[in-house]
């Protein structure tokens, strides 16, 4: 009984399974085996499977057999030579083939570590290098600069960031093609990685813009210098289809002293790029401190930001998001919008980094958690389809220690199930590992849902993710936009799709804006969507008529 059992297994399995008699020989092997070793079917029956195994670790794993002829289900891992000659790295779990009480064989069940291995040296790989130049992208990009400055910060030394942009770049592609400008892209990354000393960086942030970091600058002047030979350098004729093709670039200057934070000393070089541009481009500009007059309508911007909360100038709007095979609503992001009574409707992009700044983002946040909640669960009473509704922690909600119980209340307060709850963090908050894992455990264990929001722009590791309690991933639109025509980005859209399903993780894209990027999804088995192809974010009333 137990063989026919274990036939039936390894008919529709998609994985290798073998059958071994009481001398390790083989009495039958299915499909998965045959494609996995190389052999012929006819080949393998009858043969010794320690015969095919890597000297190295050969006792080892007969010592593995002989427990489980003794009963004991075993796993190891060991080197198996296909038949072409190369050796292959298999998980083997064998278990007793018993029959009338005895044991029999052993049968095997295998997974090949090599591909795991190959597919993670490439997850790896896209994660930190872009794809067409081959040159560091953004987040290894933002890594090497934060850890410049912090030595700079210890040795004294003056580091210079610059950012660079193509001039007219995109006129480049729609007069010649996008083929035509991804070659034109490639000879400025190589161009540009030419003139790097070995301590230098250059990477390539997003389509025609480029970070280079002098980590050692002798002063602004040497800095400047630099950033004049970078501009020469690419004032030379590109050689495209033959052809020779002028291109000219506007880069924007900063050096650490002004400014030691990455993120703010990435601004203030996309600041410089910026002036660069507005006076006519083809030109490099150092950062002026001066530009920062702007600083008395910020402070202005800010007061008004703590009054608007004083007097509910908030309110709500929800983007439903979609299952991408049923087209049905099953969630909606609350995001918040600031009704201004001079201003009109001021965008988030403006007052959201005010409220980080000044604190007043964790008040601002958990109004949000409060009306998200309230709102939803008034829709589930006036007989509405139930679902759950996304809010986005900030940080600094994510660090205060009674988060929980702010939680908790908030959900008590308003009679909305736990389960209707999906809290959105950023991959920064997980970093510290240990902290992130007790937290999203007790929110967890109050029964709200916890997705990881823009993944693929911070710092989450695939390793580590597998131990968060978390049971969503949202694909930033950064990688959704162009995965009709970067190879690139929908590479790693696809990878992190198959990775996640690999973790029992759903996952949902945000950003979806077209008929091919749905569909693109919908191939990779892309649980989720939201974007403005189905919907923009809406007022309440709105979602009323779609929960019908």
């Amino acid at each position: 009984m137990g063989i026919q059992i274990s036939q039936t297994i390894m008919k529709f399995s998609p994985f290798p399974m073998a059958v071994l008699d009481r001398d390790g020989h083989f009495i039958e092997v299915n499909e998965g085996t045959i494609h996995l070793l190389g052999y012929k079917r006819e080949d393998l029956l009858g043969k010794s499977f320690p015969q095919l195994l890597e000297a190295v670790n050969r006792q080892h794993t007969l010592e593995r057999f002989e427990k489980t002829l003794h009963g004991m289900m075993q796993q190891t891992p060991v080197t198996v030579m296909h038949k072409s000659g190369f050796p292959l790295e298999i998980q083997i779990v064998s278990a007793p083939m018993m029959e009338n009480g005895r044991v029999t064989g052993a049968l095997l069940f295998g997974q090949d570590l090599s591909d795991r291995k190959r597919n993670t040296e490439r997850i790896r790989y896209m994660a930190y290098y872009d794809d067409m130049t081959g040159l560091p992208n953004r987040r290894m990009f933002m890594t090497h600069l934060n850890e410049t400055l912090e030595r700079s910060a210890h040795n004294n030394q003056l580091i210079g960031l610059l950012y660079l942009d193509v001039d007219r770049f995109k006129l480049v592609n729609d007069s010649f093609g996008r083929e035509f400008g991804d070659m034109l892209l490639m000879q400025v990354a190589e161009r540009l990685t030419r003139v790097m000393s070995e301590q230098d960086m250059v990477a390539r942030m997003e389509g025609d813009e480029f970070a280079v970091l002098f980590a050692n600058v002798d002063s602004d002047k040497d800095v400047m210098n630099k950033t004049r030979s970078l501009l020469d350098t690419l004032e030379e004729p590109f050689e495209l289809q033959g052809f020779p093709f002028h291109v000219t670039a506007s880069i924007g200057v900063v050096t650490n002293r002004i400014e030691n934070d990455p993120s703010m000393l990435m601004k203030k070089a996309d600041m410089a790029l910026g002036k660069v541009k507005e006076n006519g481009r083809n030109d490099g500009m150092l950062y002026c401190e001066e530009w920062d007059n702007s600083s008395l309508e910020r402070l202005t911007l800010q007061h008004e930001l703590r009054q608007g909360l004083q007097r509910n100038e908030f309110l709500l709007h929800y983007q439903p998001q979609y299952h991408l095979n049923t087209g049905e609503i099953v969630g909606l992001e609350a995001l918040v919008r600031w009704q201004h009574p001079e201003r009109g409707m001021v965008p988030p992009g403006h007052f959201i980094p005010l409220a980080e700044e000044s604190g007043m983002i964790v008040q601002l946040g958990e109004w949000v958690l409060e009306e998200a909640c309230r709102q939803n669960k008034a829709w589930q009473d006036a007989g509405l389809k139930a679902v759950p509704v996304s809010v986005n922690l900030s940080i600094r909600q994510f660090m205060q220690q009674n988060l929980i119980e702010k939680v908790s209340s908030i959900l008590r307060e308003t009679g909305l199930s736990p389960q209707y709850l999906e809290l959105e963090i950023t991959e920064t908050m997980t970093m510290d590992v240990h902290r992130a894992t007790q937290c999203l455990l007790e929110l967890t264990k109050l029964g709200v849902g916890i997705s990881i929001d823009d993944f693929g722009t911070g710092y989450s590791s695939f390793n580590y993710l597998k131990n968060l309690p978390i049971g969503k991933l949202k694909i930033d639109r950064s990688f959704v936009r162009d995965i009709q025509h970067d190879p690139g980005n929908a590479s790693i859209v696809a990878a992190i799709i198959a990775m996640a399903h690999n973790l029992n993780l759903q996952v949902i894209a945000e950003g979806v804006e077209t008929e091919e990027q749905m569909q693109f999804l919908k191939k990779h088995m892309c649980d989720e969507m939201q974007g403005y192809f189905w919907s923009p974010p809406v007022p309440n009333y709105q979602i009323a008529g779609l929960l019908r």
